[in-house]
């Protein structure tokens, strides 16, 4: 049984790959938080309920419908200003510097461990920053998040 000393992180999976969301799906389950919404496209996360209140959404670049993350990542900035934006992509290089509002990619292709790895780093910074592990090879902070991580350290 998995005990926890926060609550569940809501997560929202912005991916089109049916099968990979279903399997970034289970391991967010498997590390004993929720997954509150999923969406293929720009027009499905319009179309989210504005009370799912996500902590972190994990977001694909290329989307379906030819529509964008980085477009989705401004959304989600705006309907839930708190959440921690994740960049899940292969594309990485397509990330602007200043990671258009996103705090940080993990690159495709990732195993299972490496998203993991990313999920306990990423709760440690959100339910009580900064985060008290090192930050795994899987997850690349964007450098305005990391600078914020690093000026509430101790």
């Amino acid at each position: 049984m998995n005990v926890r000393a926060q609550p569940p992180l809501n997560v929202l999976i912005v991916e089109d790959e049916a099968l990979l969301a279903m399997d970034i799906e289970a391991m967010i389950e498997d590390a004993g938080h929720r997954v509150v919404g999923e969406a293929a496209s720009l027009y499905e996360v319009e179309d989210l309920a504005s009370d799912l209140h996500p902590d972190l959404a994990f977001v694909d670049i290329q989307l379906a419908k030819g529509t964008s993350g980085l477009d989705a990542c401004a959304l989600i900035r705006k309907r839930w200003a708190d959440a921690i934006v994740v960049f899940v992509t292969a594309n990485p290089l397509k990330i602007p510097a200043d990671f258009a509002g996103g705090h940080g990619v993990i690159p495709k292709p990732f195993s299972r461990n490496g998203l993991m790895s990313a999920m306990r780093y990423i709760e440690e910074g959100v339910c009580d920053p900064p985060p008290v592990s090192p930050q795994p090879a899987s997850f690349i902070a964007a450098p305005a998040f990391a600078a914020e991580w690093s000026q509430t350290s101790p």
